[in-house]
């Protein structure tokens, strides 16, 4: 847990969000600036910076938050028109904030990539 962390304030219940769905390793919020009519966050409860930061052994916090980006996509009837997940790293790569996240971003026509 790291006390200037947004998202362990979350996790923590010091700082209130909606909190879509969660897990025991995970939680999912509505992104506070949505860049698509579906932008939902997951987060760990524990607080990793980033994904080369993970420990090969503890490699289930991404599959878990893949298992709740999952979850989520079906409840939000996603699954038949699509979606996109996206994990930021650091600066270049776009991560705003310092907490590994990954982005659940549908509901419309995203586009191409790249």
């Amino acid at each position: 847990m790291d006390e200037t962390c947004v998202f362990c304030s979350i996790v923590s219940g010091d700082l209130k969000s909606e909190i879509i769905d969660s897990s025991d390793t995970c939680l999912a919020i509505n992104d506070i600036s949505p860049v698509a009519n579906t932008h939902i966050l997951v987060i760990p409860r524990e607080h990793v910076l980033y994904l080369a930061d993970i420990d090969p052994e503890d490699l289930y916090v991404v599959q878990d938050m893949y298992i709740l980006a999952l979850k989520i996509v079906r409840s939000c009837d996603l699954e038949q028109k699509g979606y996109r997940l996206v994990i930021n790293q650091k600066d270049d790569g776009g991560q705003q904030v310092p907490h590994l996240h990954m982005h659940l971003i549908g509901g419309e026509s995203l586009g191409q990539m790249g």
